[in-house]
C-alpha cells in the first residue's frame, strides 16, 4: 500500500521543498496540495465542513508552482494536486502546466481533480455552478487531446479550439494518472468515463466496501477493467486497524492530512504517520 500526505501549502507554513525532503527521507510515496486561486470576501457559500472557513483557503500557493519546488527538492517522491479545480482553469494552459511538471519531475506527477464547492469563487472565473461538471468533463477530454496528439483539436459545448501544437508532452503515457475527487451520486460516471482513479475524502465516507463494489460493477458494465481504476483515500484515518481495513478492500493509497503550520508543528505529525508506514 502507498502512503502520502496532504497539506494546504501556504505562505505561513513549512516550505513545500522542505516538507518534500522530509517526506522522502521517511519513505512516503507522495505529497498532495489543494488549490484555491482566491476566496471571495462576501463568503456566500457555506463551508462544507461547517463553521468559519479556515484562513489557509485564501493563503495557498499556486499548486503547480509549489509542487515544482517539491519535485526539484526530491528524486522519488510523487507530487500531486489534491485537488485541482479544473472548473476554474483554462484547459490549454493547464495541459501545459501538467505536462511541464510531469517532465521536470521525471514523470512523478499525479493529477487529482474536482469540481469545487465555492459557487462565488468559480463565478469569478466565469463558471456557472450548475453546469460545472459538464465543463469539467470537456476540459479534461480536451487536455487529453493536447497531451496525446501532435495536432490536437477539440470542439464541444464549452471548449472549442482548432488544431494546435503544444509541447512538452507528459513523460507518463498516455498522460499522468487522473484521480477524481468526491463522492456524489454521479462521481462514478466521471471516474469510469475519463479518469484513472477515485479519490474520496475518508472522514466523510460511509460504506466504503459497498461503494468500491459498485464502482467495479459500473466499470465492468462499461467494458472497462475494474483493476484499471485505482482507489486513493484522501484524509485517511492514521490508525493501524483503519489502514489494514483499507488494504483489505483493495485501496491503493492512503493520504494523511497535515495542518498548514510551521515545521515544529508539522514534522512531529510526519514522524507519527511514518510509524504507520513502517
Amino acid at each position: 500500500m502507498l502512503f502520502g500526505v496532504a497539506i494546504f501549502a501556504t505562505d505561513y507554513a513549512i516550505r513545500p521543498d522542505e516538507l518534500a525532503r522530509e517526506l522522502e527521507q521517511r519513505g512516503f510515496e507522495s505529497l498532495w496540495m489543494p488549490e484555491h486561486t482566491h476566496i471571495p470576501a462576501n463568503r456566500r457559500t457555506p463551508y462544507p465542513a461547517g463553521g468559519d472557513l479556515p484562513k489557509e483557503y485564501w493563503h495557498t500557493y499556486d499548486p503547480f508552482v509549489a509542487l515544482t519546488a517539491a519535485a526539484m527538492a526530491t528524486t522519488k517522491l510523487r507530487v500531486a494536486t489534491g485537488i485541482c479545480l479544473i472548473i476554474e482553469r483554462d484547459p490549454i494552459t493547464t495541459a501545459k502546466e501538467v505536462a511541464s511538471l510531469d517532465m521536470l519531475s521525471g514523470g512523478r506527477f499525479i493529477f487529482g481533480i474536482g469540481g469545487g464547492w465555492n459557487a462565488e469563487e468559480m463565478e469569478n472565473h466565469g463558471t456557472n455552478y450548475k453546469s460545472r461538471w459538464r465543463l469539467l468533463r470537456e476540459r479534461v477530454l480536451a487536455m487529453k487531446e493536447v497531451w496525446t496528439k501532435d495536432e490536437a483539436e477539440f470542439h464541444g459545448e464549452f471548449v472549442n479550439f482548432d488544431k494546435l501544437w503544444s509541447y512538452p508532452k507528459p513523460v507518463q503515457k498516455p498522460h499522468p494518472p487522473i484521480l477524481m475527487g468526491g463522492d456524489a451520486a454521479t462521481t462514478f460516471d466521471r471516474v469510469v468515463e475519463f479518469c484513472d482513479g477515485w479519490m474520496p475524502i475518508g472522514y466523510r465516507l460511509a460504506n466504503l466496501a459497498g461503494k468500491i463494489a459498485d464502482l467495479r460493477a459500473r466499470a465492468e458494465l462499461a467494458g472497462r477493467d475494474p483493476k484499471s481504476i485505482s482507489i486513493t483515500i484522501f484524509g485517511a484515518n492514521p490508525d493501524h486497524a483503519a489502514i489494514e481495513k483499507l488494504e483489505a478492500l483493495g485501496v491503493e493509497r492512503a493520504v494523511f492530512m497535515l495542518p498548514s503550520a510551521e515545521r515544529d508543528v508539522v514534522l512531529p505529525l510526519v514522524d507519527q504517520y511514518a510509524k504507520l508506514i513502517g
